[in-house]
């Protein structure tokens, strides 16, 4: 639905893309300080937008409040860092 200004028509796609864009600098970061138990760089930025998502559900569920970039920049690189983790616990199982 759009806003009577017209301005959310521009604010879904850009917040879309600043999803984006925190979720590939936390992939990127987890990768860094996991290094060895990564995926490459292009695996490990697309661990780094699924754990945005981890990262923002289970600072829901511990009942943490996320405001500003840095915030959400450790919420998505500790929901990635989780699922590097889980990652790596599924992969010695084979």
């Amino acid at each position: 639905m759009q806003h009577a200004s017209g301005r959310l028509r521009y604010h879904l796609p850009m917040n879309f893309l600043w999803f984006c864009f925190i979720g590939l600098a936390a992939g990127w970061l987890a990768g860094q300080l996991f290094k060895g138990r990564g995926f490459g760089l292009v695996g490990n930025l697309i661990v780094g937008v699924i754990g945005a998502v981890l990262g923002g559900w289970l600072a829901g569920v511990l009942g943490f409040t996320k405001s500003g970039l840095v915030a959400e920049l450790l919420t998505a690189t500790g929901g990635a860092i989780v699922l590097l983790i889980a990652l790596s616990f599924v992969g010695r199982k084979k």
